[in-house]
């Protein structure tokens, strides 16, 4: 009985180690066959590093191809903490170098992470301040290369451009409506360490960075150069609180110039006020379009065929009465007897009224409506405006007389020109 007994157990203990080397070899098998890809990856991630190489940002050029936003290489300072052996020392070496309290500096050095940017105090360096780092020779210390923006011609065309921020962001203009297509995709070279940060001695992998895509504008540089030149003309003569510009292709509504004053540099976009980066004054800015609005009456009035320029007369005593407003003439004693035709050669202001009042409310802002105002003109720029128009429940006798000739509405520059 007692061989017995003993016999049994050692079956049982023998079926246990078996079904114990089958749950082992089941595991073995399912982490192999599928596990291994995601185990695999986060190995991977516990023992590589990567250091980012950033790509170059798209050009933009003119409709010339004459380049008006580069770029210039300049270098940025990276550290593996772990790999630095003499924090101390790396901390004051690299905080005279670069300016900053030794303080700030040891707080990157010693930072508990596997890649620290010295951010901002190490971005865009000088080749002068990269070539003292380099000559240290430090561990951990790195330098890698990055695009900065470059704006060859500083000023021109700089509420259009707009600006990129320390990361190469756009913000503002161009560089903020095209930042998906103008930024590019980072690369990497990727390294591996041990558990404590030290590198080891395998093979790098370089990635290499997708540099953005080009915008071409429609903008023709020569044009551009001579709007710049005629606004600062007109800003050193009159000294005017703000000045603009547009350069339209009447054809097919291509810009070939828009300039402002107050205007600003990109490349140094920290020594304006947000007032001067962000008001770009052709799209944005808003005022009664006087008698620049009267093509607008004419036009609907042609097409209507309510008047007959050469044949219809109308008598301007300097005055026109609609209802208790008196619309004056810009001529004291008026125009006298005239043609319809020389009402529009003389501007004058009561003729135009009646051309309004000839229409009607609802046929004129329809028209008002078709030509584009009181909406955007879709110009691919941020912070258009839309202007102010009358609501046609609330247009009564003298809101359709000072509209007629351009009063009591509100436009952008942009929408004139269109």
């Amino acid at each position: 009985m007692f061989f017995k007994s003993i016999h049994k157990r050692i079956k049982i203990v023998l079926l246990i180690i078996i079904l114990l080397f089958v749950v082992v070899i089941l595991k073995v098998g399912y982490i192999q066959l599928f596990q291994y890809k995601k185990l695999n990856n986060l190995a991977t991630d516990l023992w590589s590093r990567n250091l980012p190489i950033e790509a170059s940002r798209g050009l933009i050029y003119d409709i010339n191809n004459i380049v008006i936003a580069d770029n210039i290489t300049t270098t940025s300072l990276v550290l593996i903490p772990n790999q630095i052996k003499n924090k101390e020392k790396v901390a004051e070496d690299l905080s005279k170098i670069l300016g900053v309290s030794y303080d700030e500096m040891y707080k990157h050095v010693s930072k508990k992470t596997s890649i620290e940017r010295v951010h901002p105090e190490g971005r865009r360096l000088s080749y002068e301040i990269a070539d003292k780092i380099n000559s240290l020779n430090y561990d951990g210390v790195y330098l890698l290369k990055e695009s900065k923006r470059y704006y060859p011609y500083d000023t021109l065309l700089s509420h259009v451009i707009g600006y990129v921020g320390i990361d190469n962001q756009g913000l503002s203009g161009l560089e903020l409506q095209y930042d998906d297509y103008l930024t590019g995709e980072y690369g990497s070279i990727k390294y591996f360490s041990d558990a404590k940060g030290n590198r080891l001695q395998m093979s790098e992998v370089y990635e290499k960075p997708q540099n953005g895509m080009n915008l071409q504008l429609t903008v023709n540089l020569e044009i551009q150069e001579a709007v710049e030149r005629e606004l600062d003309n007109v800003v050193s003569k009159y000294n005017p609180d703000s000045a603009l510009a547009i350069v339209m292709n009447p054809n097919n509504g291509e810009i070939l110039a828009m300039s402002s004053r107050p205007n600003f540099s990109p490349s140094n976009y920290q020594d304006y006020t947000i007032e001067e980066i962000n008001r770009n004054l052709p799209i944005w800015s808003t005022y009664e379009p006087g008698s620049t609005f009267k093509i607008i009456t004419l036009a609907a009035s042609l097409e209507e065929d309510v008047v007959d320029l050469n044949n219809d007369t109308f008598y301007d005593g300097g005055a026109i009465q609609v209802e208790n407003a008196r619309i004056r003439c810009w001529k004291a004693g008026g125009h006298g007897h005239q043609t319809y035709l020389q009402v529009v050669e003389n501007s004058c202001n009561p003729g135009f009224v009646t051309l309004g009042q000839k229409l009607g409310k609802e046929t004129l802002f329809d028209y008002i409506d078709k030509f584009g105002f009181g909406k955007k003109t879709g110009i691919d720029l941020n912070g258009e405006a839309s202007g102010i128009l009358f609501n046609l429940d609330r247009v009564g006798p003298v809101e359709l007389a000072t509209t007629a000739f351009g009063q009591g509405v509100s436009v952008t520059p942009i929408h004139l020109v269109v």
